[in-house]
Formats: structure tokens, sequence, C-alpha cells
């Protein structure tokens, strides 16, 4: 088999004349114009993917800050103190509040008490930065609020997450910054708290701005 010719060659076969085309020269061209200026855009998003895949993605966590008009020692109070948090929480959180100590969570709701080696106060500074393990998910737990079992397994499988209060005095108001953190994507717990911290800190702010609470189900 006879080999192609090269670019503008002709060829006579019977009646026909047959020309062939090397495209080398125009992969040249292309080589030359077109690669020069699609290879810095090609070499960018190289650049790009490689930053994107060298990133830590953070993990997922709940941020929300509030400024409530009080002051931080009646904020503290309202934080740890059974009285207060009885009111607009409905449970109370059952600790000397000293580092390392644990704390009890008890729900009004059926008196029950939730305790775990693992509940405990990670940083009590008081009237200025408050931190603890967030509680454990337990049966008793669930009944108390109705939670089917599926949910209860799921939310009880994953890392225990903690929660941080930050109080900064800003004049006659108190700037309180909420950081509840630890979770894993995807976590079946985030979605619950991201709902409830917004009315259970609208309702701590009610209560120390006119001494009432917010209506259930606000």
């Amino acid at each position: 088999m006879a080999a192609i010719p090269g670019a503008g060659a002709q060829v006579r076969r019977g009646r026909e004349k047959l020309h062939y085309l090397n495209a080398a020269p125009i992969s040249d061209i292309a080589e030359r114009w077109i690669s020069h200026y699609d290879r810095p855009r090609v070499e960018a998003l190289a650049d790009l993917k490689k930053t994107l895949e060298g990133i830590t993605m953070s993990k997922p966590e709940f941020v929300y800050t509030i400024y409530i008009r009080t002051t931080p020692e009646q904020l503290w109070r309202g934080l740890t103190d059974p009285a207060f948090t009885r009111c607009y929480w409905g449970l109370t959180w059952e600790s000397d509040w000293k580092p390392g100590s644990a704390s009890t969570l008890r729900l009004d709701k059926d008196d029950v008490a939730i305790a775990d080696p693992a509940q405990v106060v990670l940083e009590p500074d008081p009237c200025r930065r408050l931190s603890y393990t967030w509680h454990s998910f337990t049966p008793e737990w669930a009944a108390a609020y109705d939670v089917g079992d599926d949910h209860l397994a799921k939310v009880a499988a994953e890392p225990r997450s903690k929660v941080t209060f930050d109080i900064e005095p800003q004049g006659e108001y108190v700037r309180l910054t909420v950081v509840h953190d630890g979770f894993e994507p995807g976590s079946a717990v985030l979605p619950g708290i991201s709902e409830g911290w917004p009315l259970l800190l609208s309702s701590l702010k009610t209560l120390l701005e006119t001494g009432e609470v917010l209506p259930a189900g606000s």
C-alpha cells in the first residue's frame, strides 16, 4: 500500500484526480497560536483544581449572635441557674460549673435525668465564657420528646458535640455568641440544634429584658 503523499500532492487514478492535504502545518499553527492563548487558562484551571483539592474543608457548625439588654452577670445566671433555664428552656443543667465537672441534664418533662461521664464542663469563665459538651442522646430523652428509634440511632451514633457561649459587654447590651460545633458532614444533630437555638436564645432575651418568656411554639 503506497504511502499518502505530502501536502498539496496530486494522484491520478483513471479519470479521477485525487488531492491530499497534509495537516501538519495546520497543527503547527494551532500549537503556535491557539495553544499559546489557551495554555494559561488550562494551567490556571489546573492550579485551581490543585488548590481546591488541597484545602481541608472545615467541619460544619452552628454560629449565632444575639444582643441582649442585660448585664454579663445576669446573662451568666440565665445560662447556668436552674431557676432561669427552667423558665425558658424547660430543663436544667445541674453542675458546680468547674472545669471538668460533670453536668447532668434534667428535663422537666417526665423529670428525666441524663448523665454521662463524657457530659462535662469544658471552660467556665464566669460572665465571659462557658463551654460544655452537649448532652447524651438516650432512650429516656427520646421518649420525653417522642423521637423515633431510627432518628435516635442516628444521633446517638454521632461524635459528641460541644457548645460555647461567649459573653461580651456592649454598653447597656451584652453580645452573646453561641458556637455549637464538633459535627461531622451530614450530621443528623445539626439541623435540629440549628432550628432550636434561635428560638431558645430569643426566649432567653425576652426573659432577661422583660421577665417573660416567648409562648410555646413561637
